[in-house]
């Protein structure tokens, strides 16, 4: 079940909200539970037990952990160890286990034969929170949870649980015990929920079909500067899938209490690669940052330890993201860049003017999207060629035909990708409009859902990780 889908808007969340609101606020961590073991296993039954299984163990640990932490550390640090060890075995059993045999069979190495396990959908992102809560215990970050129900809760939240935002459990520990809804909160998780899902169904998915129709054109119907159009269609894509997603997550939370951290902030307009990814995935950017850069030592040893700490990261970001080389290609991509940067590009780019700083930005983003979007070589090194002359020509009849039946839908990304669509065109935030908000929220809801009736390509990108 996906947020842009009629089973969703029309049965699912109105049928929640009713329970949700109508029972007792002690039930409500409960009701929270139940309705997202359901959502999660609308689409995969089976993989409902390897939730409960991530939820009990952690559960568990995380209360061994609290107890010995100051009584006994070296305790407490042996059931750490072993809880981290099981989050990665499990992620690493369901999502690398047929890589590796793949990859070890393409070696001679064949005693083993491919599991063909389907992955759980939004694996990476719950492992990944579950497994900040006993690593928070043991900083004395946060205390255990002595309820089930309630960390439960926290795990299988439908709104975040499938793509994010990775909330952590430190931040939202006061909100599950001592959560406050109110009219004022629902009313901005609706206009949130809204723009995201206007997001994804409006800009994300018309941008997603440019890009397929323009990549499955053939060798001489193709040229340079349709290649182009294509790879920033899907970057508009990407771009208004997984935010406009996110901007669903924290207005339904709100909906329901909850005060989610921002996952974007307008990573388009950054002045740097570095810049971007502080932008980008801010939650996971935050994670790895948390979690495996500043433990690994960050930039406390020197230089030569620090680029070693940042190749570690973008190897176990570009690897999070799938079990295919290509991932990796980006996160090593990533990395060298970001190294680069650090090392001298970051003071050039000071002085290098604004505008000549985004341009340079978005050119590596480019580039490092076709690394993302095909895990084929083949097809990624075709692509890239494309792009950089090696087509029929550099423009032609198709090309025209991209940019004149496009051209408004591009000229609408770039303008949404930007600060300028939130303080001028956002008329959902302007109080000169609030008298016709209602209205207007509805219109859009009107409207989505007349392109989601009419539309047969509606994915999410991020579902696959």
């Amino acid at each position: 079940m996906v947020f842009s889908s009629l089973t969703f808007l029309f049965a699912y969340l109105p049928a929640v909200l009713a329970v949700y609101f109508l029972v007792p606020s002690r039930f409500r961590n409960l009701v929270l539970l139940a309705v997202s073991l359901f959502f999660y296993g609308w689409g995969e039954p089976v993989y409902v037990l390897v939730m409960i299984f991530s939820i009990l163990f952690n559960w568990v640990f995380g209360r061994l952990i609290g107890q010995y932490r100051d009584s006994s550390r070296d305790l407490a640090k042996k059931y750490l160890i072993i809880c981290i060890i099981l989050n990665l075995l499990l992620l690493g059993f369901f999502k690398y286990s047929d890589f590796l045999i793949a990859n070890l069979n393409a070696l001679g190495i064949s005693f083993l034969k491919p599991l063909h396990l389907g992955l759980p959908i939004g694996i990476s992102f719950y492992t990944f929170q579950a497994m900040s809560y006993p690593i928070d215990i043991w900083r004395h970050d946060t205390d255990p949870q002595k309820s089930p129900v309630s960390f439960g809760a926290y795990v299988t939240m439908f709104p975040q649980l499938i793509a994010g935002p990775i909330v952590r459990y430190r931040d939202v520990a006061e909100m599950l015990d001592h959560r406050r809804e109110n009219g004022d909160k629902f009313y901005e998780g609706v206009i949130r929920f809204m723009t995201g899902l206007s997001k994804k169904v409006l800009l994300a998915n018309s941008a997603g079909l440019v890009f397929d129709t323009i990549n499955s054109l053939s060798a001489a119907e193709s040229s340079v500067l349709t290649a182009w159009i294509g790879i920033i269609c899907y970057a508009f894509q990407i771009y208004f899938d997984f935010s406009g997603y996110s901007d669903m997550a924290i207005g339904l939370g709100k909906m329901f209490g909850f005060d989610f951290l921002e996952n974007f902030n307008y990573p388009y307009t950054a002045r740097s690669v570095t810049d971007f990814w502080r932008r980008w995935h801010m939650s996971l950017s935050g994670w790895f940052r948390d979690y495996v850069y500043i433990p690994l030592g960050g930039n406390r040893h020197g230089l030569k330890r620090q680029i070693l700490n940042i190749m570690i990261v973008w190897l176990l970001t570009g690897f999070w993201h799938g079990a295919s080389w290509n991932f990796v290609l980006w996160g090593v991509f990533y990395g060298i860049v970001l190294i680069i940067e650090k090392v001298f590009l970051l003071k050039v780019l000071k002085k290098t003017p604004s505008w000549l700083c985004r341009v340079y930005t978005m050119f590596i983003v480019l580039i490092a999207w076709v690394m993302f979007a095909f895990t084929d070589f083949s097809q990624m090194l075709n692509y890239l060629g494309m792009l950089f002359g090696r087509a029929s020509c550099f423009a032609n009849a198709y090309t025209l035909y991209f940019l004149r039946d496009n051209l408004m839908l591009l000229i609408v990304c770039a303008a949404a990708c930007t600060p300028i669509a939130s303080s001028r065109f956002n008329f959902l935030k302007d109080d000169a409009f609030a008298p016709a908000q209602p209205l207007l929220v509805l219109l859009m809801l009107v409207i989505c859902t007349a392109f989601i009736v009419d539309a047969s390509y509606n994915p999410f990108l991020y579902f696959r990780f």
